[in-house]
């Protein structure tokens, strides 16, 4: 029926031989059916025989996975049409990319950190952790995150430098295909990339994971210190507390007697000749140490009481050698009998804590005892390193020896009650009264400090203050009072616990604060002092390295602030040790801060910003040498002139300057697109008006680099003349004679003329016009003059100062005297004394007529002919009368006794009346 269907019906036999041959061309899929869906399983993978891409990479590289054009996808109309007649030609897949070892060792030490990480977190899931247990977990890690940042940055420039390969072959084409080669060499590169980058991915994956882990400790750490510290129990005012203790003390009673009977049965057990010939040694050594330390180690502290004033040096060394002297052999003969008791077992394992604390507070008792003694030294006052009066120092001495042993008392018997395993009212009583007792101690030695000397000494008049004080300052008295009112009211209210952990910082911190102290003055005396004193080590390192005294105290004082930052943070870090704070924490926020930390999507860190200064700072010195070699060596050697060869060796410096910025930039990440952002962020806020600040900003920065004036320099400004006393990057300050203060923005001083009168050199000009009657000898007035400037100590020998005759009057002769001074600031003192000098010198000579009551009478000359005409009319006048005659004869007299018309004539006008005469 089927057959004569299809003969039937040409164009239903067409369709069916299509269907029947794209049935046959396509291939099978995993289900044995044409262009079935791979399941779930398999999918991502090419059909077999085209290759599979790596197991790790989980997606199929390019063009992996995916039908070909042509590859088992009809064409247009749902049939498909292969070439000529010929089943389509699928297209090879690229090879298998196997996993380089490297990268394999990697991955292996990645799975095994997650594999330690997934362990560390299903132990932190346990509720009943104890401090101790979550200090092991949290020890454990450090590590893990430091192999994890290991593996983040090793891969960093291979996986830049993968991306860079994959993208040197451009994008893949969509229009045109590609060769085979370029297909393989694609996806190699590609499954690389992957690799690469999945790598790095996990490992930022785990070191997250790690700094979770790390929180969740610190939070439980910090959660269970707190609920320890602030547990309240029943007050010490409470009668339930004291009923409770009253009833469990016979319990308490037997527990000791029944520790007791196990100290015999050891003894009977262990103890043996050997036992007892160890324990008795080190009982022995232990007091051996003690009467040595007490006895006998002050003669080897080398503080001779007979001298009077030893130096700064000599006091702490004393003071250093009198803390060894005083702690070691306690600590030394303590732990020799708790090593004999531990090692003979003649002491029960639970009672073995009480020994330790009772031994463990004698050496803490001499500890302090030493303290005390090295730093205010009541017996020998000169050998004191703190400023501290001798009634302070006994007085502090005996404070702090009894709070130390109340201390070592209440610790042995807190140990002796876990030991006994005690009621808890009953240990919550003892620490309560130990709290109270050290309070009170505290208490007494603060009341004590308040009775001032002035008091004591009323009967002899008023109080004169001193430099040293009686002990301890008013801060310290203060803090001193508040922790006696907070641990006092802590205890009686119920929180002891509280109260104890207060007695124990404040105990811990004073004897820090203690050797800070002494560390600090140390660092000061032993390092500073050395480099600035004129020591033997100061003499030859300054003749071996060319160092001045100058460069060798900024060294000195650079050193001893780095000693005292390090010695501060340490301190620091030790005080905050018994709040929770652990050590690992804080060296890993150092780290992490030294070495980068992110802020968002930016990476700062110190280390990198310290090289990149370094880098600048030698590119900048090699500049400099440069510059010297250019202008000092090679281009004198030339025939270029000086203005040419200064712009060389200017733009070498500028050149110079720049390469080692840009290297300092490149060096910490600044690429040249950044540094063109913020060159439009700042041509944008030009643009806005700060056109004038910017302009100042670096004419600032042109005044610092080139300093063509200088601190300290005298200029002159407009009107303005006086001393620069700052330069900054906006303005200029300049302080005038007047000590007014005048500022100057950086833009004038760039763009207008200054006159710098040091800029050279200090070296100053003085000029000085004398004059000098005509009818002397000018030659002798010019040595005279010249002399006066060569006798002044403030004027320089060479040049030597000269005189300029400047111009011959009808009166006097002009003389200018011109003098070279050493300073320039020392010319309105030179000019005083010179014009001082020589009007001496020359009145001295007879070169300036003396002043006196004849100064009115000058002699002038050229009057002959008005002389002539007034004897003339006053003969007239004679003729006339009798007055004329009297004139007229007194007129032919006085012209008669001239000798001749040459000779000048003496007048008696006036000074003023003549000038307008010889003016007119």
């Amino acid at each position: 029926m089927s057959r004569s269907l299809l003969t039937r019906s040409p164009r239903l036999a067409a369709l069916a031989a299509a269907a029947l041959s794209a049935i046959l061309l396509t291939p099978l899929g995993a289900a044995g059916q044409p262009n079935a869906a791979p399941p779930a399983a398999e999918q991502g993978k090419p059909p077999a025989g085209e290759g599979k891409p790596a197991a790790s990479e989980g997606k199929p590289a390019a063009g992996e996975g995916k039908p070909a054009a042509g590859e088992g996808k009809p064409a247009a109309g749902g049939q498909a049409k292969p070439a000529e007649g010929k089943p389509a030609e699928a297209k090879p897949a690229p090879p298998k990319v196997e996993m380089s070892e490297a990268l394999k060792a990697v991955r292996a030490k990645l799975d095994a950190a997650k594999a330690d990480l997934a362990q560390r977190e299903k132990e932190l899931g346990r509720q009943d952790l104890t401090p101790i247990d979550l200090s092991r977990i949290r020890d454990g890690i450090s590590p893990v995150a430091d192999q994890l940042r290991t593996i983040v940055s090793r891969t960093e420039e291979p996986l830049e430098a993968a991306r860079e390969r994959l993208t040197q072959l451009g994008p893949k084409p969509k229009d045109v295909e590609e060769s085979p080669e370029v297909i393989q060499e694609r996806a190699e590169r590609e499954a690389h990339v992957t690799r690469i980058d999945e790598t790095q991915r996990l490992a930022k994956s785990l070191l997250v994971q790690t700094d979770q882990i790390i929180d969740r400790i610190s939070n439980r750490r910090r959660a269970s210190f707190t609920r320890g510290l602030f547990e309240r129990s029943q007050g010490l005012l409470t009668p339930t507390l004291w009923t409770k203790v009253a009833a469990d003390m016979p319990r308490d009673l037997k527990a000791l007697q029944s520790a007791l009977s196990d100290i015999l049965l050891l003894y009977g057990r262990n103890g043996g000749i050997g036992n007892l010939l160890l324990l008795g040694l080190a009982f022995g050594v232990s007091v051996a140490l003690y009467f040595g330390r007490r006895n006998i180690a002050p003669r080897f502290g080398r503080r001779d009481a007979a001298k009077v004033d030893p130096t700064r040096r000599q006091k702490l060394l004393g003071a250093w050698r009198v803390i060894l002297l005083g702690t070691v052999p306690a600590v030394v003969g303590s732990y020799a009998v708790y090593y004999a008791l531990d090692a003979t077992d003649l002491l029960p394992s639970r009672l073995l804590p009480v020994a330790g604390a009772i031994l463990g507070g004698l050496a803490f008792i001499a500890f302090v005892e030493a303290l005390c003694d090295a730093l205010l030294s009541p017996d020998k006052p000169a050998w004191r390193p703190a400023p501290v009066s001798d009634a302070g120092a006994a007085r502090v001495t005996r404070l702090a020896v009894g709070i130390a042993t109340v201390i070592t008392v209440v610790k042995s018997i807190e140990a002796l009650n876990s030991g006994i395993s005690a009621a808890l009212p009953i240990s919550i009583g003892t620490r309560g009264i130990g709290a109270i007792a050290t309070v009170l101690i505290l208490a007494i030695g603060l009341h004590r400090f308040a009775d001032r000397e002035e008091e004591e000494e009323a009967c002899l008049g008023p109080y004169v203050p001193t430099q040293t004080t009686t002990g301890i300052g008013g801060p310290a008295r203060l803090i001193g009072w508040a922790a006696v009112g907070l641990i006092g009211v802590a205890a009686v209210i119920g929180y002891v616990a509280f109260a104890a952990f207060l007695i124990d910082q404040l105990v811990w911190t004073a004897s820090l604060l203690v050797l800070l102290y002494l560390l600090i003055q140390s660092a000061d005396t032993f390092v500073g002092g050395t480099l600035c004193d004129d020591t033997r080590f100061a003499t030859a390192l300054q003749a071996n390295t060319g160092l001045r005294k100058r460069s060798l105290n900024q060294i000195a004082v650079l050193s001893t602030g780095a000693a005292r930052v390090v010695l501060i943070l340490l301190v620091a870090l030790l005080v905050l040790a018994p709040w929770g704070l652990d050590s690992t924490d804080i060296f890993s926020s150092v780290r992490s801060a030294f070495f980068g930390f992110k802020v968002g999507d930016v990476t700062i860190s110190l280390s990198t910003i310290a090289l990149g200064i370094g880098i600048l700072i030698l590119g900048v010195v090699i500049t400099r040498a440069v510059q010297r070699w250019l202008e000092n060596t090679y281009l004198p050697a030339t025939d270029l002139d000086a203005g040419l060869r200064n712009s060389i060796s200017t733009v070498s410096g500028y050149f110079g300057f720049l390469l080692a910025l840009a290297l300092a930039f490149s060096y910490l990440g600044l690429s040249l697109e950044k540094l063109t952002i913020v060159a439009g962020a700042l041509s944008v806020g030009i643009g806005f008006g700060l056109q004038s600040i910017v302009n100042n900003f670096v004419s600032g920065l042109l005044l610092l680099w080139e300093r063509p004036i200088r601190v300290g320099d005298q200029v002159l400004i407009g009107d303005s003349e006086g001393i620069v006393k700052r330069i900054s990057v906006r303005s200029t300050e300049i302080q005038t004679f007047d000590r007014s203060a005048v500022i100057v923005p950086n833009s004038n001083l760039i763009s207008g003329v200054v006159k710098n009168r040091v800029r050279g050199d200090r070296t100053g000009r003085v000029t000085i016009s004398v004059g000098v009657l005509r009818n002397q000898d000018p030659v002798r007035a010019a040595e005279l003059i010249a002399g006066c400037a060569t006798a002044h100590p403030d004027v320089l020998k060479e040049p030597a100062p000269r005189v300029v005759f400047r111009k011959i009057g009808d009166t006097y002769l002009d003389f200018e005297l011109i003098a070279m001074i050493v300073d320039v600031g020392l010319g309105l003192k030179v000019q005083t004394d010179l014009n001082f000098a020589v009007f001496k010198t020359l009145s001295d000579a007879g070169l300036i007529p003396p002043m006196g009551p004849g100064s009115s009478v000058v002699t002038v000359q050229g009057l002959d002919g008005m002389q002539n005409a007034l004897g003339k009319i006053a003969g007239r006048f004679g003729r006339d009368g009798g007055e004329g005659r009297r004139e007229g004869r007194e007129a032919p007299a006085e012209a008669a006794a001239a000798p001749g018309e040459a000779e000048p004539v003496r007048s008696t006008i006036p000074r003023d009346l003549n000038r307008r005469s010889a003016g007119s």
